[in-house]
């Protein structure tokens, strides 16, 4: 059992980093310091989307507008965030 719960403690921490990965592609193209034509760079952001989208969407549609802020990335980390804690401390502890 110990195995498993470490494997989705792991899958927790890489969705943390792609979604991190995700906002600064963001900013990246927001301000032009990456290339969208470039057909690397899309097909990375368009990866990237369809991994993160299906969670921040949600999120993002019961957060009030904020203008040009979109702070759903900072919600789902402290989420992921949240969970990993209470994994780390009540589950894997008493885990054979």
């Amino acid at each position: 059992m110990r195995p498993i719960i470490e494997l989705i403690l792991w899958l927790l921490q890489l969705y943390l980093w792609i979604i991190i990965i995700t906002a600064l592609m963001s900013w990246l193209i927001a301000f032009n310091v990456v290339n969208f034509r470039n057909d690397l760079v899309r097909t990375i952001w368009d990866t990237l989307n369809r991994l993160t989208e299906p969670v921040l969407r949600p999120i993002r549609e019961r957060l009030p507008n904020m203008g040009g802020v979109d702070i759903t990335p900072i919600v789902v980390i402290l989420l992921i965030w949240l969970i990993s804690r209470e994994i780390e401390e009540y589950v894997l502890p008493y885990v054979p």
